[in-house]
C-alpha cells in the first residue's frame, strides 16, 4: 500500500497580490478536498510576513496529487503565478512517521 505523502508549499507573493493568493486558496478549497485521493487540504499566512502563504496538504499517495495538479482549476492557479509571485514556489514533499495512536 502507498504511504501517505505531506505537501508543504510556501507561496510568496508580490506585496501587490499577496491579498490575491489568498483568494486564489480559497477558490481551490472545496474542490481539492473533494477530490478522491485528498485527505485534508489547508492554507495559512505567515503572522510575520503577509506576503506569504504555506499550504499544507495530504494525499493518499503521490499519483494522487499528481493527479490535482492536473486538475482545470489547479492548473488555471498555478498558471498565474508568474504574476503574482516574486519568487518561486518552494515545494516539500514529507512522509509521515509519527505513529497515531
Amino acid at each position: 500500500m502507498p504511504e501517505q505523502l505531506t505537501l508543504i508549499a510556501k507561496l510568496t507573493a508580490k506585496p501587490e497580490t499577496a491579498d490575491d493568493i489568498g483568494e486564489g486558496l480559497s477558490a481551490l478549497l472545496v474542490q481539492t478536498r473533494s477530490e478522491e485521493g485528498s485527505i485534508d487540504y489547508h492554507f495559512h499566512r505567515d503572522n510575520d510576513d503577509p506576503t506569504v502563504w504555506i499550504i499544507y496538504e495530504n494525499w493518499r499517495s503521490r499519483a494522487d496529487l499528481d493527479a490535482h495538479f492536473e486538475q482545470p482549476y489547479t492548473k488555471a492557479f498555478m498558471d498565474r503565478f508568474p504574476e503574482l509571485l516574486r519568487k518561486g514556489v518552494e515545494l516539500n514533499y514529507c512522509t509521515m512517521v509519527s505513529l497515531r495512536p
